[in-house]
């Protein structure tokens, strides 16, 4: 019996180092801090790339032997940056890039190594307790005085969004991503909430919905302020450039979204004022400043829509839908699309108005002329 009892221990010990070692999975990766800025109407890059000496960024080649790929109509281009030393001592690569639509993007890169629960602590720390923006300005700022000449009507104010992108390339075991989402699908919806907390079954399944994977050993999980990625090196350079120009748009539309609301308050104000024939004679100037600004509106808008293009690569193309939905670039361009529709409205009336003022002025003129007329030849000419 004890001999059988010897036997059974053999077989049953070695179990519990590998279960022990399941949950001490080493991650391989880095971690990158996306923070944007909206600084003017658009950028001279062939000038820019001359003052900077810099280089234009392009695409890869998608991982997936398909006859389609995606290209930008302008390539950014990007310079590096000094290293970013946090208060913590973590020493952080950068590297910023120029769109020729106004919007320059600064990442900083952290490589990373580690277990779930670092990489959880990480995400939680970074995400709400670092200010990554307050010191990527002043860098930004340095930068742009020698951009200056190629910027296009720079904004005295900037419009800014952060982001943040936890790449994995390697775990130990090479897990397929569905054996990743079931083993660690509440450590994956931690890291892109940046909660260290135990999240709840619906709001980990809420996370996991925005999940995309094109072969059976990547995934990317998309968030509104952060994503999980694992894949390759090569095969991760797509969908984070394709983040990175999903939160850029965001940026553009929020502008235009900010810029409607104040030229809308300013017609309103304008017409409150007053209907009179002499407020209504006013209102052609008015009329013909929200007309720039449509025209302006549509044709950013129209440009930033079309900076990059998805030549029959329908991976690369969802991709893109899902990130730009989850960052929220669709609720701002129909917010942006109902303004514009509600200027054009405004543009119509005041235009009118204008026209009967100038129809009713006319009239008046004619009355007039004719009146002087008939005094003329009632009561002859004057001395």
């Amino acid at each position: 019996m004890a001999h059988l009892f010897e036997i059974l221990h053999d077989k049953i010990v070695p179990i519990m180092p590998a279960a022990s070692q399941s949950a001490e999975v080493t991650l391989h990766g880095s971690v990158l801090v996306l923070l944007q800025y909206d600084v003017c109407e658009a950028i001279r890059l062939d000038q820019l790339q001359e003052l900077i000496r810099a280089r234009t960024v392009k695409l890869p080649s998608p991982k997936h032997p398909t006859p389609g790929y995606v290209r930008y109509q302008r390539p950014p281009v990007v310079d590096s940056l000094e290293t970013l030393v946090l208060e913590s001592g973590e020493r952080l690569q950068g590297e910023i890039k120029y769109y020729d639509y106004g919007v320059l993007s600064v990442v900083f890169e952290l490589v990373f190594t580690g277990g779930w629960e670092k990489l959880t602590g990480l995400a939680s720390r970074w995400v709400w307790d670092v200010d990554f923006a307050a010191q990527a300005t002043e860098i930004v700022r340095g930068r742009l005085e020698r951009a200056a000449p190629a910027l296009i009507k720079p904004y005295k104010e900037w419009l800014s969004e952060d982001y943040l992108i936890f790449h994995v390339r390697e775990i130990n075991g090479s897990p397929s991503a569905t054996d990743l989402i079931q083993q660690h699908g509440s450590r994956i919806a931690q890291v892109v909430r940046g909660d260290t907390g135990r999240l709840a079954e619906s709001e980990c399944n809420e996370v996991l919905q925005s999940r995309i994977s094109y072969y059976e050993n990547d995934l990317a999980v998309i968030g509104w302020n952060a994503a999980f990625i694992y894949d390759s090196t090569t095969g991760a350079e797509t969908a984070i450039q394709l983040l990175e120009y999903a939160n850029s748009q965001l940026l553009v539309f929020r502008h235009y979204d900010d810029l409607l609301t104040k030229e809308l308050e300013r017609v309103y104000t304008l017409l409150d004022e007053g209907t009179g024939i002499f407020a209504r004679w006013r209102l052609a100037r008015s009329a013909t400043s929200l007309h720039t600004v449509l025209l302006d509106v549509a044709e950013l808008t129209e440009h930033a829509d079309n900076a990059i293009k998805f030549l029959s690569d329908m991976f690369s193309a969802r991709l893109y839908k899902l990130a730009a939905l989850k960052v929220g670039v669709p609720d701002y361009k129909d917010l942006v699309t109902k303004k514009v529709r509600t200027a054009e409205e405004l543009y119509r009336f005041m235009v009118d108005q204008f026209n009967q003022s100038r129809a009713f002025f006319l009239e008046m003129t004619v009355v007039i002329i004719l009146v002087v007329e008939l005094v003329f030849l009632f009561w002859g000419k004057p001395f």
